[in-house]
């Protein structure tokens, strides 16, 4: 049996990219808490006319794990609409269920988003809060965005981004918080193959002292 690890931190610090190669590693099921709320959001927008709260939750209410197939889940205005609708406690409360159901896959989970460590799984086995100063994460997210618009302005992606911080950090339902067990790992100046090793060898260690099964080899 496998471990349910935890991990938040704002966009761009690199939760994605860490958490598929060490789930990889390990033969760990992995959910990007965040796709939920992408998938809602798209299907708002599919449907046209004025995004309403009531509209909001009944797209939740409906989601089903085929809604995480859209294409446009990583589409610039479905980022904005879903960090949007993230706000609202009817839409987090619908999709909670599905993030702790996915949480108790018997080969072990790894689950990122913002709210994992304090909300969804505050029993996990391992908490890791990766983060990265929002330069650096803004060029990130801008070097990303402009393979689809070549014409992406730096600045813009930036204040957006920096928007988000403060609406995921200051909403009063499951803000954007690190929980206070929780390893910190600034991405900043690492590489995505020294953010894994320390990944992994935070796993290992955990494994280690609970003997569940064995330790990966980096």
């Amino acid at each position: 049996m496998g471990l349910v690890i935890a991990v938040d931190g704002p966009g761009g610090a690199g939760k994605g990219t860490i958490c598929r190669i060490v789930s990889k590693k390990f033969g760990y099921a992995y959910l990007d808490t965040g796709l939920l709320y992408r998938a809602v959001a798209a299907k708002l927008i599919e449907c046209g006319g004025e995004v309403t709260k009531d509209k909001a939750v009944t797209f939740a209410s409906a989601f089903h794990v085929d809604d995480l197939g859209v294409a446009t889940l990583r589409a610039p205005n479905v980022s904005e609409l879903a960090s949007e609708i993230a706000i609202i406690p009817e839409v987090r409360d619908k999709l909670l269920n599905f993030q702790i159901n996915f949480s108790k896959d018997p080969r072990g989970v790894i689950l990122d988003g913002r709210d994992i460590g304090v909300k969804v799984c505050p029993t996990a086995d391992l908490k890791i809060f990766l983060t990265a100063s929002l330069e650096v994460r803004a060029k990130r997210r801008w070097v990303d965005l402009k393979v689809i618009n070549p014409e992406e302005n730096f600045e813009t992606v930036k204040e957006k981004l920096r928007k988000r911080d403060q609406r995921d950090i200051n909403r009063a339902l499951s803000p954007l918080i690190k929980a206070e067990d929780a390893l910190l790992i600034d991405t900043s100046e690492l590489t995505i193959d020294a953010s894994v090793e320390i990944f992994v060898e935070a796993i290992n260690d955990i494994l280690k002292k609970c003997k569940k099964i064995k330790t990966i080899m980096l």
